[in-house]
């Protein structure tokens, strides 16, 4: 390792870190660290820094999740990629060890994939330059992978591959990854939340010959610095990227965590301005080392995009957006928290409260930043785009052709006859199983014995689950599973909380032979008699290390056993598969994620934090109602889509994790912990901005506690935007008829059916058919023929969608020349028009909530 690397890395600090994780892994010493001695050539110098970089600033989960040996492989292939490279020789060594080391890039399981990728495209890029090699990549990617939305579980590139489908945040591993096996610098963009709509995104920055370029993952472009994101990233109140380490690079840092480092990008995407919070007490002297939380409002709750410590003067600084912000201070002897606007002061007064007077409700107008023109001044010639259009193409038919080979209907009813097993409910799985179909048509073959019990098991684990669970881990849990039968006659009891491995969000391993094997029978035994027992084990046992991973819940039961030392959230799911393995049911209670065991015909908290009170004290509870009132507002209540309530926790709000989306909320009793609670519901406007209204109630022991659901109502107006003549709605080519609008109105969406956004407008008019069938107008899908038609299709539409081939995009340069707001740019393009062909609505590209404001424009046309 050269002078420069040593530049990059405080080595005194990387060796108090190194000998910390060293001393919380010791339970593994022989799996992790002989590797230091007994790799095979020994270790050089450089290659000992590496492997101890790595373990200093690894999670915890990977101590107990991986062993030694991977690392030891994982940094000689990235030096041996780095010499082989040809741009290896350009890269600083501090981009090396932050951008090209590192294993992992979010919260995946860790696996060989690098190896795997760049078997595959090492020989695609390595005669390009870098910054043609980054698009290639991308080309990869693109035939590997299109996008879906999921659960916040992320999957390994390999399983990417394997199911040819991820989410963003999936997909940009995927990227980052591959671009790492070719030695080509690469980092996972995400801004946490977007101020101007409910979600989030990720993305890719990649490294050539000095600077850093951004695009979108999977989703080719071509040419670098462009992509559908590029308009909304100019409204994002931050864009980070994580590193693990004590980054010494240029770009601020916007954490000051010990383990790993945020690394503030707002600057390469949008207007930004750097304020200054100031947190006083009661007395107003400056507070040190309160934790400030810069929190945006999404999903109906108010989300932490950074959680900075003050000062010894008090004050924390941060590069922000020109939105609006709720900041939130807490620490061991009070909280506090003030909603302010960006744009309007450099320095922000923060007051610490002791116990602060809560208001019993109050409404705040969220103002989201109002971005800028994000026009490219790459000009891309018309050979060059066709030429890109083809290769976009030819991936989908690569990625198509791959698909084609998955389980179909047909294939499946074949081995539910062979296997005596219903049809339907084989198909489900193995067709949900994608790319691992035949891992589970194996698992059901090897276990025919077992009759239906292979099938329960594989639909009592989640859709994902099926895409990377592995027969080692199948064979495991039904074995393991069945040597129970104390409530197998409890179908729903048994098969959700005894049969199921799957947990919370971790990785699902083997497990249950482990800790059968593992834990006397006598132990097993008094555990069944009284899962208490079990808690006071475990919490004698295993030691919390709290904060030191950026994800808590990632450890895998066996490895955290073995370990002793985790988060409390992976102390949890060990508790649950032990108990499971056991034989005694248990979970993560579902609104609170409390670990709970069933005993005596009831659930019990496992009240780790009480452990020596007998298993009958539980948390202290009561009852929440959510009662609907007469309103302006027309609006559904939908969990985190509208509405959302928080529990007060150690001074912060913690959300409850009640299901996404759920609208059976009244006159519904919900048990809950007692404690002080915040209800916030909002109403986001088509500008991105949000009527907000917070309520504070509490709730007592044995009480009920009432909370109105309240929204504030808009003021709806559907202005006159410009006309669509007759003309333009002529026969064009693709039609099969002339388009005439209904009394109703109509709706024209131009799709890219490739892309991101057009999916979540797809999902949004499914989530809205109700309520879109009973305005009744048409809804107009068109799709240039420049584009992939792909397997679109109208189910879970409403009933008036149709799509339509726009040939050589004839309608959709009629339109663009009638209605000069239209650039014609990004998609897609809705245009929502009255029966007069009026046009009241119109709007082009990204944002979460079109589906929306499409129905708000509809029924409000008048």
């Amino acid at each position: 390792m050269n002078a420069t690397i040593q530049e990059g890395i405080n080595m005194d600090v990387l060796e108090q870190k190194w000998q910390q994780k060293r001393k919380w892994g010791e339970k593994r010493e022989a799996q992790l660290f002989a590797a230091l001695q007994t790799a095979n050539p020994p270790l050089n110098e450089e290659e000992e820094r590496l492997l101890k970089h790595l373990f200093a600033y690894m999670p915890i989960h990977d101590l107990a999740n991986c062993d030694g040996e991977f690392f030891v492989k994982h940094v000689r292939d990235s030096l041996k990629v780095r010499e082989a490279a040809p741009w290896g020789s350009k890269i600083p060594d501090y981009i090396f060890v932050n951008f090209v080391l590192p294993y992992r890039v979010n919260n995946e399981n860790v696996d060989n994939s690098r190896e795997v990728i760049r078997e595959e495209l090492m020989g695609r890029v390595k005669h390009l330059s870098m910054k043609e090699a980054i698009l290639e990549a991308n080309y990869w990617c693109h035939e590997k992978a299109t996008y879906i939305g999921t659960d916040m579980r992320t999957v390994s590139p390999l399983t990417i591959m394997r199911t040819a489908l991820g989410r963003c945040g999936e997909q940009s591993t995927l990227a980052v990854a591959a671009l790492r096996s070719v030695g080509i610098p690469a980092r996972q963009c995400y801004t946490p939340r977007w101020a101007h709509s409910d979600s989030n995104h990720a993305w890719v920055e990649a490294w050539a010959d000095g600077e850093w370029y951004f695009f979108g993952a999977c989703e080719p472009e071509p040419v670098l610095n462009e992509g559908w994101f590029r308009a909304p990233s100019t409204r994002a109140m931050l864009v980070n990227t994580r590193v693990g380490a004590d980054y010494t690079g240029p770009e601020e840092v916007c954490s000051d965590h010990p383990w790993w480092a945020e690394i503030n990008l707002l600057d390469n995407y949008a207007n930004t301005k750097k304020i200054t919070v100031k947190v006083v007490d009661e007395a107003g002297k400056p507070v040190a080392n309160a934790i400030v939380g810069f929190q945006v409002y999404n999903y109906a709750e108010f989300y932490p995009i950074v959680e900075k410590k003050t000062e010894a003067n008090g004050e924390v600084s941060l590069t922000t957006g020109l939105g609006d912000i709720l900041l939130h201070v807490r620490n061991e002897q009070g909280w506090g928290f003030s909603k302010v606007s960006v744009a309007d002061a450099d320095t922000f007064e923060l007051v610490l409260y002791r116990n602060p007077e809560l208001p019993s409700e109050v409404d705040w107008d969220m103002a989201a930043p109002a971005g800028h023109n994000s026009d490219s001044e790459v000009q891309v010639s018309d050979e060059a785009r066709e030429k890109h259009e083809a290769r976009v193409k030819e991936g989908v038919q690569i990625r198509t052709g791959f698909e084609a080979a998955f389980w179909n209907e047909e294939k499946s009813a074949e081995l539910a006859k062979e296997l005596q097993l219903p049809t339907d409910r084989v198909a489900k799985v193995l067709i949900t199983a994608k790319g691992n179909g035949d891992e589970i048509a194996q698992f059901l073959k090897e276990n025919k014995a077992h009759g239906e019990w292979p099938l329960r098991l594989l639909e009592a684990i989640r859709e994902k689950d099926l895409h990377d669970t592995f027969r080692d881990s199948l064979n495991d849990h039904l074995a393991g599973a069945l040597k129970h039968t104390q409530y197998q006659d409890n179908k729903e009891l048994f098969d959700a909380y005894i049969l199921n491995p799957r947990v919370y969000f971790e990785m699902i391993a083997p497990y249950r032979a482990f800790f059968q094997e593992t834990v006397a029978a006598a132990d097993q035994a008094k555990y069944q008699d009284n899962p208490a027992a079990l808690v006071a084990m475990l919490q004698n046992e295993i030691e919390i290390v709290e904060k030191v991973d950026r994800y808590a819940g990632m450890g895998m039961p066996a490895g955290t056993y073995q370990l002793r030392i985790t988060d409390k959230l992976s102390r949890d799911i060990c508790f649950v598969a032990m108990a499971r393995s056991f034989g005694i049911p248990a979970r993560l209670e579902p609104f609170n994620l409390n670990a709970q065991y069933w005993h005596e015909g009831q659930w019990h908290d496992a009240a780790f934090e009480r452990a020596a009170q007998k298993h009958e004290e539980v948390f202290s509870k009561g009852t929440l109602f959510f009662d609907k009132v007469e309103q302006d507002s027309d609006q559904v209540a939908a969990y985190n889509q509208n509405f959302s309530v928080a529990r007060l926790e150690a001074g912060q709000f913690r959300t409850l994790t009640i299901p996404f989306g759920e609208k059976d909320v009244y006159d519904r009793p919900f048990e809950v912990l007692t404690g002080q609670y915040r209800l916030t519901t909002g109403t986001r406007l088509s500008s991105g901005d949000v009527l907000v209204r917070c309520s504070f109630f509490t709730v007592e022991a044995g009480q009920e506690a009432h909370a109105p659901l309240v929204f504030r109502a808009e003021q709806i107006e559907v202005p006159v935007l410009g006309e669509l003549a007759q003309e333009d709605l002529s026969v064009f080519p693709g039609a099969d008829k002339a388009i005439t609008i209904p009394a109703s109105g109509a709706v024209f969406a131009w799709l890219d059916p490739e892309r991101e956004p057009t999916k979540h407008l797809l999902r949004e008019l499914r989530e809205l058919k109700i309520e879109l069938d009973s305005w009744g107008g048409d809804i107009h899908l068109l799709v240039g023929d420049d584009k992939i038609m792909g397997e679109l299709d109208t189910k879970g539409l409403p009933s008036g969608a149709h799509y339509t081939m726009d040939i050589g995009n004839a309608f959709s340069k009629q339109i663009q020349s009638t209605l000069t707001d239209i650039r014609g740019i990004e998609l897609p393009l809705v245009v929502v028009a009255d029966q007069a062909g009026q046009v009241r609505y119109i709007y082009e590209g990204y944002k979460l909530g079109i589906g929306a404001d499409i129905l708000k424009t509809v029924m409000n046309m008048k």
